[in-house]
């Protein structure tokens, strides 16, 4: 049986392409709150970033998320995102070199 080909996304901070599971997405939910979505499962228009805080700040600085999502992000969601994203930063990067150790093996 021929393996799956990775879904490809694109850090919306430094454009860089990578497999969908080695980013965080950030999504816009129907009711208008932004979030993190580590599932990756959650409804609404999702935005990708690397698991790194420097690309957090471009993505801050640049307002790439006004891009993605189509709209105008409030600078406290931006406050609100960063909290967020510093606590589930580890967690991510724990899960991922898990999964690249399993993957090795």
């Amino acid at each position: 049986m021929k393996p799956r080909k990775a879904p490809l996304r694109k850090c919306v901070a430094c454009q860089e392409m990578m497999p969908k599971k080695s980013l965080i997405r950030v999504v816009r939910t129907p009711d208008g709150g932004v979030l993190i979505d580590l599932t990756g499962k959650k409804a609404g228009r999702g935005a990708y970033l690397c698991g790194k805080v420097a690309c957090f700040k471009l993505a801050k600085k640049s307002k790439s998320f006004d891009r993605a999502f189509k709209l105008a992000v409030d600078p406290a969601i931006y406050e609100q995102l960063e909290r967020d994203f510093v606590a589930v930063e580890d967690d991510f990067n724990a899960a991922k070199e898990r999964e690249d150790d399993d993957g090795e093996a």
